[in-house]
Parts: structure tokens; C-alpha cells; sequence
């Protein structure tokens, strides 16, 4: 009987293997994503990307995969650093973009606004971008191609993101590189704040970003606070109800309540929105100057991801022990 059966067995494998082929094939090549805006199936390893926001240029940058990128949408960019609908060769050799290699992408819009017949015009395999409550377009860049977002004030955000991205193209092993590597810079340079007594002075920590115009925002996650924590400083003020998840306008009377043990951690805004130069010479900023330091994000960069944590946490603490010293 058992040799029966093991004949039998035998016999029907080669056709068993027949009918399943197709399938292994089709699940091989294509692999199903959840993300924060929904559930989608996506194809293995895709040649042409359109980012969003330069959060997702970061991730692609982490992973050595700018070159596939064929389209960005930005904030930043002005009509001057525009040349017929390409980001201009000096401007991708500046700042954040110089972090990797980008073959002459397309501008495909703003983060809010994006031309979707441009995007359309790029054919692309894959749409990434960030999101927030009120983000509108994703089911409209849905139907150019399959499009996946990660919200801003998420746990972890990048972090899945990045590792996400990682499983599509085959790079799992290079994404956990990465989001170790920039967990080891934090360590280290925790040390050596710990080891130069910048906790006995400032145990807490306040991220203001003055905008010109006079408002001013302190931001209570994901951006640069996440990383000043991870440096061992504790809240110096609490925000209350964020706005997007990150953070929120606050006002002079609050500003003035921040204790001498407080470091704070002037963080502007790029460009035209930059107010840091505004806001110290009002009597807020120079009531909090003498335990201020002035980060200043490099141009066209991400507010987080693995590369804007490993400059945050080695700028900030450069800015600190000078200053300290």
C-alpha cells in the first residue's frame, strides 16, 4: 500500500508542479504592501519612480536607488531651479539632492499640487509619497500607477517605509544597514554629550521652528525632536494637541515659561519661510538666546529619514559642545 501510494504520489507531482507554476510565477513578481493609505499590490524591483515629497527621495537615496527616480514633486524648488520641466543641473548637485544620484528627474509639481498629467506623461511603476490627514490625490495617482503613503506622525514612520521599499526591490539586508547605522550614530553621540556633562545643564529639550511672518511651531514628533531624544533629553514643553502629528503654533507667554534647564533648538523652516534670524532679535528669542542653538537643515532636505537622522543627531550635538564650551 505505502508502495502505492508513494507511486501514485510520484506520478501526479510533475503535474501537480504544472498547474502551480503560473501561480509561483505571478506571486513571485509582484508582492501586496499595507500602508497608511490603504492596500496595494505592487511589482517586484520597478525601473521608474515618481516621489512625492523628498521624504521618499531619502528612502530611495538609503537604499542606493536614486538613479530610478523619474519624477519629483517638491516645496522647495522655485520657477528659477526649474529648466524645462527638469530640476536644473546646479540644483541637483546642491544640498540634499547631492546625497545621491539622480538622473534628471522631472518636476511633476508640489507636494499639495502635483501635475498629474505629468506623471502620467512619466509611465511609472511606482508612485511613494507622505501623507497627513487632509493629503488629497491618492486615488487619482492610484490609477496612473500603484502608489503607496506613510503618514508623517507615525510611529515609526520611516522606519516602515524604508523597509517596505527594501522588500520590493530586494534590498532587506541594505534597509536594516541602515536604520542600524543611524541608531549607532545616535548612541554614540549620546556618549559624548553624557561624557562633556551637557546633561547637567540642559536635561530637556524644545524644538521651535520660527516661520517668517513672526508664527512659531514646536514640533513634538518625528521632526528633529525625535532624534534629540533619542540623544537622552527629556520634553522641555508640552505642545498639546499636534497639528498633522508633528506639532504645534505656540505662543510668546509659553515661550517665556521654558526653565533655564531647557535647551531650545531653533530649527527654521527652508527658504523664503525661514524666520530664526526674526524671532532672536524679538524679546522671546532674546530672553531664550543664551540656551538656544541654531540647527539649520540643509537645502532641499527631508524633515526625517535615515540620512536627516544621521545629520540631525551629529549637527545638533556638534552645535551643543560648542557651545558648551
Amino acid at each position: 500500500m505505502n508502495r502505492s501510494v508513494l507511486l501514485l504520489t510520484l506520478a501526479l507531482a510533475p503535474v501537480a508542479a504544472a498547474q502551480t507554476q503560473p501561480q509561483n510565477t505571478q506571486t513571485a513578481t509582484t508582492l501586496t504592501l499595507k500602508h497608511d493609505e490603504g492596500t496595494t499590490t505592487v511589482k517586484k524591483n520597478p525601473q521608474r519612480i515618481v516621489v512625492m515629497d523628498e521624504e521618499a527621495l531619502g528612502w530611495m537615496f538609503a537604499l542606493g536607488l536614486g538613479d530610478r527616480v523619474v519624477g519629483l514633486a517638491s516645496s522647495y524648488l522655485s520657477p528659477t531651479e526649474i529648466s524645462g520641466g527638469k530640476l536644473k543641473p546646479a540644483v541637483l548637485k546642491a544640498g540634499f539632492y547631492a546625497r545621491g544620484q539622480l538622473n534628471n528627474p522631472a518636476y511633476v509639481g508640489s507636494w499639495t499640487a502635483p501635475s498629474l498629467e505629468t506623471i502620467l506623461a512619466l509611465k511609472p511603476d511606482l508612485i511613494v509619497r507622505l501623507t497627513w490627514d487632509g493629503n488629497q490625490n491618492y486615488d487619482k495617482l492610484s490609477k496612473i500607477a500603484p502608489t503607496v503613503g506613510y503618514e508623517e506622525g507615525g510611529q515609526g514612520f520611516w522606519q516602515k517605509g524604508l523597509r517596505d521599499l527594501a522588500r520590493v526591490f530586494g534590498r532587506q539586508v541594505q534597509a536594516e544597514q541602515v536604520i542600524k547605522g543611524a541608531a549607532d550614530v545616535s548612541r554614540s553621540n549620546a556618549r559624548k554629550l553624557q561624557a562633556a556633562g551637557v546633561f547637567r545643564k540642559f536635561d530637556k529639550v524644545v524644538v521651535l521652528a520660527p516661520f517668517s511672518g513672526g508664527n512659531t511651531w514646536a514640533y513634538s514628533r518625528v521632526r528633529l525632536i525625535d532624534d534629540l531624544r533619542a540623544l537622552g533629553f527629556k520634553d522641555g514643553l508640552n505642545v498639546g494637541t499636534a497639528t498633522l502629528g508633528v506639532g504645534a503654533q505656540i505662543s510668546d507667554e509659553a515661550l517665556l515659561g521654558i526653565d533655564k534647564k531647557t535647551l531650545v533648538v531653533l530649527f527654521p523652516p527652508g527658504g523664503q519661510y525661514n524666520g530664526a534670524d526674526a524671532f532672536l532679535k524679538t524679546p522671546v528669542g532674546q530672553r531664550l538666546k543664551a540656551q538656544s542653538v541654531l540647527y539649520t537643515p540643509e537645502a532641499f532636505s527631508p524633515y526625517s529619514g535615515p540620512l536627516t537622522s544621521v545629520r540631525n543627531s551629529t549637527e545638533v550635538t556638534r552645535l551643543i559642545l560648542e557651545k558648551l564650551k
